[in-house]
């Protein structure tokens, strides 16, 4: 480092820097600072070494000298780090030795901001985490506040939950299919990818009002009824993306180029994801065919047909593969769906969690009241706790809430993928080159205000 006059900057500016940016416990320090158990860990380790152990594993080349590695910090950019993720990795020439995951430059504090809100308020703040599927957080949240309150939800508004998540997963995976060509280099992909989203996006914002952050399922049911001419709109879209998925399997998966960029790259075992907790297409890409619709049921999967797509090998190739056959077997589901959907209301008809409709408001003194209270007050719910997760498109999105008998939430938390899914970084990295870690961190698909939140 260089001084004012261009000679060695003084010790105690370079201490002062390093205070300046450090990010404590997060920090990826020197190999010689680093304790044995931490330098397992981040080498890729995923059990802890016995606290008496004063030894490393063989596998873990620790006698490395300071002059042949640095540290080499890659983001927080957009596109390549998928927003504010920084990642710290020790490299000696291009190899990449240890890698670490620096997040929280985007933390809002929505789990805290949760407990201030009522029930009937909290799917406002929860849509905001993982922006890129909104319609997962608000259905994790009202389903865990059902649960607890003993909501009875009709069918038709399961049926049309079903149908937007779904569509949803698809606009996730568009994105990220654009966004993962971006990072190998295929910026045509980019604008595909983008261009297919807003086919999904058009739809939303005709069923919500919103393109994002919709607000949209609500404890009791849904904000709205579908609109006229969903069929027919939801027809065009799977055709659409039937067409689209066609020309992308002719345009990327024989593709050489492509191949190479990925099979073979961030190699996962089945143990280590399992013992990390991940999940979604990262855990499914080392052979578990875990899924949450499939195997803890809810809303009206069990009454429909489809596959769980697993991989072979973990690798950068399986996910892709996996993401997808996952567009497809979203379509398949959307069909499944449009063709059952049920009549009835769409959300419950109890005005302790459903506010009246409008035109009872000006008609009715009780309506009046009972709108009043529960846009004031809320609904109160009884104590007790309760965890429901949902098969979101990055893995198991879970809610817990734990309710004192208020209108409010004594605790909420979210079991966010892509923060869980994040610490598959360091075991996937480990060996790599510095352009495949952009490969890696795009096959984990992470939303950082879905790790920050």
């Amino acid at each position: 480092m260089a001084g004012p006059g261009g000679g060695p900057a003084s010790p105690s500016l370079v201490e002062l820097l390093k205070a300046k940016t450090s990010e404590g416990a997060q920090e990826l320090l020197a190999r010689e600072e680093t304790t044995v158990r931490q330098l397992r860990h981040e080498a890729g380790g995923v059990l802890r070494l016995p606290e008496s152990s004063g030894t490393i594993a063989e596998d873990i080349d620790h006698e490395v000298g300071r002059d042949e590695t640095m540290i080499l910090n890659l983001g927080p950019v957009h596109p390549s780090t998928h927003g504010v993720l920084r990642v710290m990795a020790e490299i000696r020439g291009e190899q990449v030795l240890r890698t670490k995951p620096v997040i929280g430059y985007l933390h809002t504090g929505m789990e805290k901001t949760g407990e201030e809100l009522a029930y009937h308020q909290g799917f406002t703040n929860v849509t905001r985490m993982d922006y890129l599927s909104p319609f997962f957080e608000e259905l994790a949240y009202s389903l865990a506040v059902e649960k607890l309150a003993g909501i009875e939800v009709p069918e038709r508004a399961t049926w049309v939950r079903m149908l937007v998540c779904e569509l949803n997963r698809m606009a996730s995976h568009f994105l990220w299919l654009g966004t993962n060509g971006a990072d190998l280099g295929g910026l045509n992909l980019l604008v595909y990818g983008w261009r297919d989203r807003e086919m999904l996006l058009a739809f939303f914002e005709k069923l919500t009002g919103l393109r994002m952050n919709h607000n949209y399922i609500r404890p009791g049911g849904v904000a709205v009824d579908l609109p006229d001419g969903w069929r027919d709109d939801v027809t065009a879209i799977c055709d659409a993306a039937d067409r689209r998925m066609d020309e992308y399997d002719d345009l990327l998966t024989g593709q050489p180029v492509f191949q190479q960029r990925l099979i073979g790259v961030g190699a996962l075992d089945a143990a280590t994801a399992v013992g990390l907790g991940l999940s979604g297409p990262l855990l499914r890409s080392t052979g578990v065919a875990y899924d949450v619709r499939r195997d803890f049921p809810y809303l009206a999967y069990d009454e429909v047909d489809f596959d769980v797509i697993v991989g072979t090998s973990g690798d950068c190739w399986d996910r892709f593969a996996i993401r997808m056959a996952e567009i497809r077997e979203a379509t398949r589901i959307v069909r499944q769906v449009a063709d059952a959907m049920p009549g009835g209301d769409f959300r419950a008809r109890d005005e302790k969690v459903t506010p009246p409709p409008r035109n009872r408001i000006t008609e009715s003194m009780e309506a009046l009241i009972c709108h009043f209270k529960l846009f004031t007050e809320g609904f109160r719910v009884a104590p007790g706790d309760a965890y429901v997760p949902v098969e979101s498109p990055r893995g198991e999105l879970g809610c817990y809430i734990v309710a004192d008998g208020t209108s409010q939430p004594y605790r909420m938390h979210m079991r966010a993928p892509s923060f869980a899914n994040l610490q598959g970084l360091a075991p996937m990295a480990r060996g790599a080159f510095i352009a495949d870690v952009m490969a890696i961190v795009s096959s984990i698909d992470p939303v950082m205000g879905d790790a920050d939140r």
